[in-house]
């Protein structure tokens, strides 16, 4: 258990390093990565703006980003149960993969997104 622990710690520090590391990268030169969708297409993904979402949570602006990515932010504390249900399961067992219930809401959150993307594109959410 305790050497899960250590794994399951040690890739989100890799993770959370990654991520402070583009945001001071997207701070420092005023870049990020363009979204592909948008570039092809001219239309905003259900993606879109989670740059300017996260820098806007990391200075603790709820209503920044809201603005950047209101789908995204309501389903942020429907992902954070997930991601912590899965991880104390990992920690636990051993098996990190979701649940047949868990499986479900991932679907309904991809459903979600798509619809999102779909009405962000319709009525300029």
């Amino acid at each position: 258990m305790r050497a899960r622990t250590l794994r399951l710690m040690r890739g989100l520090g890799l993770l959370l390093a990654a991520g402070l590391a583009y945001a001071a990268f997207c701070l420092v030169t005023g870049w990020s990565i363009p979204c592909p969708f948008h570039l092809l297409t001219g239309w905003n993904c259900p993606g879109c703006g989670v740059t300017r979402m996260c820098l806007a949570l990391l200075r603790l602006d709820l209503a920044g980003a809201w603005q950047a990515n209101p789908g995204l932010m309501l389903l942020l504390p429907f992902l954070a149960v997930l991601l912590l249900s899965l991880a104390v399961r990992y920690i636990r067992t051993g098996r990190g993969l979701p649940s047949p219930g868990e499986q479900k809401l991932i679907w309904c959150g991809v459903a979600y997104l798509l619809l999102y993307g779909l009405l962000r594109n319709l009525w300029e959410i």
